[in-house]
């Protein structure tokens, strides 16, 4: 894995991850997450549906087509929270971005896109489908799994055990993804999560209504 990858993967890259809790926060409020197990079942499932499309979006953007790849992420992402959470992740990156990695590429995006989506600008920054596929689809877990830690109290060695057994479904993913790094953005895979999507929605609106410790 390229360093770029590495550090975009770290959890103390300042990007802005930190915040978001990939809907577990709503889900925890529900009781549909409350132990390990119900947690694993919810990464397989962000995992296989919103992880799978920021992944494919990620590897496609290796290729450049950025302002395409923009407006077909935004159709593929039917909650309004969603995309917000998606932009302002991408635009912590950039920051971070401009200072480490500046390039040509990530001028051309920043230029049609200024507020970009976090998987578009993870590809440009990591430049191979394979590990750019990888990092979105690990970013879509570790996130829900950290806020399982602070949200419910859970055993952080018992969460990690979950995450790294979920390995070769990331790793399967990331594969799945890098083989539509050149398919049209048109033409790209549209995995869905309904119930994530009003998870989020649900979220949001709770959030303007009384504090909640993550953004979305």
């Amino acid at each position: 894995m390229n360093l770029a990858a590495l550090m975009i993967a770290d959890s103390r890259f300042p990007g802005g991850g930190h915040v978001h809790s990939g809907g577990l926060e709503e889900a925890v409020a529900r009781r549909l997450v409350h132990d390990e197990a119900s947690l694993r079942s919810f990464l397989v499932g962000r995992l296989r549906t919103a992880g799978a499309l920021g992944a494919v979006f990620a590897s496609a953007a290796c290729r450049g087509r950025y302002e395409e790849l923009d407006a077909e992420l935004d159709a593929r992402t039917p909650s309004p929270a969603q995309r917000r959470a998606s932009r302002v992740q991408g635009r912590g990156i950039a920051r971070a971005a401009r200072k480490a990695w500046p390039s040509p590429a990530l001028a051309e995006l920043l230029r049609v896109t200024p507020r970009p989506h976090h998987p578009v600008i993870v590809g440009v920054l990591v430049g191979e489908p394979f590990e750019a596929a990888q990092t979105v689809a690990y970013h879509a877990v570790t996130g829900p799994a950290t806020g399982a830690i602070r949200l419910l109290g859970l055993d952080p060695f018992g969460v990690n055990a979950v995450l790294a057994r979920l390995a070769p479904e990331i790793d399967a993913v990331a594969a799945m993804a890098a083989d539509h790094a050149d398919t049209p953005p048109e033409d790209l895979p549209a995995p869905s999560a309904p119930g994530l999507d009003l998870l989020a929605e649900a979220h949001d609106r709770h959030h303007s209504e009384e504090v909640r410790l993550f953004v979305s």
